[in-house]
């Protein structure tokens, strides 16, 4: 039993690191480099993480307390998009019109089997939004259909440290002060390669830790069996 037992501990040891080690979950983002009180155009990048469904549709809900006068999608081969109006309780002004309704919901659908995003592969909806409001970000949940029935809800907000399970995609807003989008997504970028550097480290890492507790205790299995015989 003891003998059972060290090998036991080995192993759960080594699960422990390798299920520590394993790369997080993609989901879905929003892109785009928008300025307060201006127009953008932003892009949804839906990554399919199923290994056996495909993602057949999209639903992206924009936010009710941020309302945009002009809300316009950029057709996508094999993909229709439908866009819900909601009538607002205070009407914009837009360019000497006054808006009573704004689009509040997007939803892409596949219309064949071949456009559905299959495993491993993502594909990109990209949307021309304004007038943006002043606000450092804007929110946009978003829930993801899968033809197994699948549903994902990448509805949750950060509220502390630690980063949501299903987040929401965010979209950062900047003031005309702030330093160039160029020179932001530059850095953002140069950041997310760091990170991911330090991750891949940090995984192989725990991969090895994982192996050797495994071997440590194959030989003190190996050493219990042999005092045994003796």
């Amino acid at each position: 039993m003891r003998k059972l037992r060290v090998l036991l501990a080995g192993l759960g040891a080594a699960a422990v690191v390798l299920a520590t080690a394993a790369p997080a979950a993609a989901h879905v983002t929003v892109d785009g480099q928008a300025k307060k009180g201006g127009y953008a155009r932003v892009v949804f990048r839906v990554p399919n993480e199923s290994d056996t469904a495909s993602t057949v549709k999209l639903e992206v809900n924009l936010p009710e307390s941020q309302p945009m006068s002009s809300v316009r999608t950029q057709p996508v081969p094999g993909w229709t998009a439908e866009l819900v109006k909601t009538k607002l309780a205070t009407p914009l002004e837009s360019h000497g019109r006054k808006i009573t309704e704004a689009v509040t919901k997007i939803t892409w659908t596949a219309t064949s089997e071949d456009a559905q995003i299959k495993p491993g592969q993502f594909q990109e909806f990209p949307v021309s939004v304004g007038a943006l409001p002043q606000a450092d970000q804007m929110v946009f949940k978003a829930i993801q259909t899968y033809s197994d029935g699948n549903v994902v809800r990448w509805i949750e907000e950060k509220t502390g440290a630690e980063e949501p399970a299903k987040p929401a995609p965010v979209l950062k807003l900047v003031s005309d002060t702030a330093p160039a989008p160029a020179a932001a997504a530059k850095s953002a970028d140069a950041k997310d390669e760091k990170s991911d550097g330090v991750s891949l480290v940090v995984g192989y890492g725990g991969l090895v830790a994982g192996l050797l507790a495994l071997g440590l205790a194959a030989a003190a299995y190996a050493r219990a069996g042999k005092k045994t015989a003796q």
